[in-house]
């Protein structure tokens, strides 16, 4: 099972990842995990990142597909993949099929968690941590009392909001994924891989459904 995870912040695709690796124990590539720990390893392509991020430039696409090509080379990696965080543009994603090909492992799937952008709005901007023990909670959906306290710690340590959780910070974070998605939308839509997921409801049920969508549900273009 070769797939890309596609949605937006909050749409719950981390948590849908981590049930993709139990159920298939295929790994998830993140191409932001992979650049850092290039980096930190010194690989001659994990050198050339960290040239260009030092002096503030994007990574070039070759590097990263460079960085993929060895992730992918990796024993795990043979029974499939999911790929989080590239490509993130037609340009990346042409280059990416082209590599994929190469190496005879082109994606099955590319997976879209649709929902809502008022109830995105809502799950982000509720969400709380406990500065002690690092627990999420959301004071739209769980009982916290007011100023809410973390019912895990026996402080009841006040919650507080990430700076990134913010209404002004999660509305632009919102634009700019828009706009980065739509594109790759398109593209994957017209080679009839693109297979939409509807996100909201419990974690079984958006995990069942795509389930559904991988293994035998009928490719989407809309």
């Amino acid at each position: 099972m070769r797939l890309i995870l596609l949605g937006a912040p909050g749409s719950g695709k981390g948590t849908q990842s981590q049930k993709l690796i139990e159920r298939y124990g295929v790994p998830q590539i993140s191409t932001g995990d992979l650049l850092r720990d290039a980096c930190n390893r010194g690989s001659p392509l994990g050198l050339k990142a960290k040239a260009a991020m030092a002096a503030g430039k994007l990574v070039d696409n070759a590097i990263v597909l460079g960085i993929i090509r060895e992730r992918l080379a990796e024993p795990d990696a043979r029974g499939g993949f999911i790929l989080d965080g590239f490509p993130r543009n037609r340009v990346q994603a042409d280059a990416l099929g082209a590599l994929l090909a190469e190496i005879k492992a082109p994606i099955d799937a590319v997976v879209l968690m649709d929902i809502d952008t008022n109830v995105l709005f809502r799950r982000l901007t509720g969400r709380r941590v406990c500065p002690k023990c690092k627990r999420v909670y959301n004071i739209y959906s769980d009982a916290l009392g007011d100023p809410p306290r973390c019912t895990n710690c026996p402080e009841r340590t006040l919650l507080v909001q990430r700076p990134d959780d913010r209404e002004d910070v999660i509305g632009n974070r919102l634009k700019v994924y828009a706009a980065e998605t739509q594109p790759l939308i398109e593209y994957y839509a017209e080679q009839g891989l693109l297979r939409h997921v509807d996100a909201e409801g419990s974690v079984d049920d958006v995990f069942a459904r795509i389930e559904r969508a991988i293994t035998g549900g009928a490719k989407s273009g809309t």
